[in-house]
């Protein structure tokens, strides 16, 4: 049976457009996980499912980092949001290289038992340690467009009065993901990351990471290294308000956009 996991092979980038403008572009890989398929994915002998290994993917990294399986957690928190469920859910996540990983965001797909998209659910976290994930309802569409308030402090160099609006191609042959945050004088910065599938095998696995060499530097490096620009081109710090209390946001049905 042809696995729905994958990997994405791709370029991630950044546009911060005010007030002083800052750019970067990063080639990197990320893995499509369908839950269901850890079993199947524990086999390959170069990815760990929960325990060290070359590559690897780590549920209790992911979530509220308890040892609840994801899913269930998943699916709990479209059931609380009164979400169909019961499809697969697969997200869109870097793999731990070496046991090393932190990934700024990742994409759940979350589908009815039809296999019907339902949601989409944005996991966040920050270089502080905190986590927050914005759920949002989807259209069972190939290019999703939806839109929230951002509730959660990411960057240091960031104003919390943005709103988010995300342009999602779902993951086929290609992926892409893209977020642009806009204040009251419009876009602020645009980020993006597109990738072109490859089969989730072993050699599939080590040929992405020789051909993306960056990866073993490791994003949170890299985050601190374009951190350290920013401020040295002058920008000011903004000060980091308290998480939120909830760990999701559901983001109102009226701020879907088809």
């Amino acid at each position: 049976m042809t696995l729905a996991s994958g990997v994405y092979a791709g370029r991630v980038s950044h546009a911060r457009l005010r007030p002083r403008e800052h750019r970067l572009d990063y080639r990197i890989f990320m893995l499509l996980i369908d839950l269901d398929e850890l079993p199947r994915l524990a086999r390959l002998k170069t990815l760990g499912i929960g325990r060290f290994n070359l590559f690897g993917f780590d549920p209790a990294r992911f979530g509220d980092g308890s040892d609840r399986p994801l899913k269930a957690q998943v699916e709990a928190t479209l059931a609380e949001a009164g979400l169909a469920h019961g499809g697969p859910v697969r997200l869109l996540a870097m793999p731990q290289i070496l046991g090393r990983a932190f990934n700024p965001l990742t994409v759940y797909f979350c589908h009815r038992r039809d296999g019907a998209l339902s949601a989409i659910l944005y996991e966040v976290n920050n270089t502080f340690g905190e986590r927050h994930s914005y759920l949002i309802p989807a259209p069972n569409a190939a290019l999703v467009r939806q839109a929230c308030a951002k509730a959660f402090y990411v960057s240091p160099f960031m104003d919390m009065d943005l709103t988010y609006a995300f342009r999602i191609l779902r993951p086929d042959e290609a992926v892409m993901v893209a977020v642009d945050a806009h204040d009251a004088d419009g876009l602020v910065l645009a980020a993006s990351f597109s990738g072109v599938r490859r089969p989730l095998t072993d050699a599939g696995l080590i040929a992405a990471w020789l051909t993306h060499p960056w990866m073993m530097l490791g994003v949170f490096a890299a985050i601190h290294v374009e951190a350290l620009k920013i401020w040295l081109k002058g920008e000011r710090v903004r000060t980091r308000p308290p998480a939120p209390v909830r760990q999701v946001t559901v983001a109102p049905r009226a701020k879907l956009a088809a």
